[in-house]
């Protein structure tokens, strides 16, 4: 896994995890890398310093907060309402996907997680799709 840095067309700043230099290349050329605040897909690597680990401990974690920055909030917004409205089919999101397009399941707002190539096939076959600025909430128990 990688972290960039990115900066989009309007200025805005925010971070991506990707799982690696080739995987963003690709993602960002099939127009699927959008900018978390605005959905512009003119989106670039910012200028990033590497994390360099030493030869001390590290630091500990630092805990988790509660959105601070007004792109935070309203990322933590989108978040809430996409999950409230809509149903989390997972990994069947390119299936559930096609299968509502072909009108072989009932229309509804669906979201979901599709490997690189999946999400090429649908917008390539004319399904219309978005890609989300936030992973789903991961349930443990």
């Amino acid at each position: 896994m990688i972290q960039y840095s990115l900066k989009c067309a309007e200025g805005h700043r925010f971070d991506s995890w990707f799982q690696s230099a080739a995987a963003f290349d690709k993602l960002q050329a099939a127009g699927l890398v959008a900018c978390a605040v605005c959905g512009s897909e003119s989106v670039e690597k910012a200028l990033m310093a590497p994390r360099v680990n030493g030869t001390e401990a590290a630091e500990p974690p630092k805990p988790l907060r509660s959105p601070g920055t007004a792109a935070e909030q309203a990322l933590a917004a989108l978040k809430a309402h996409v999950e409230k409205t809509s149903d989390y089919v997972g990994r069947n999101f390119a299936k559930e996907a096609r299968a509502m397009h072909q009108g072989d399941a009932p229309e509804r707002a669906i979201w979901g997680e599709a490997r690189g190539e999946e999400a090429r096939a649908l917008v390539e076959d004319g399904i219309p799709i978005a890609p989300l600025p936030f992973v789903p909430t991961r349930k443990s128990n």
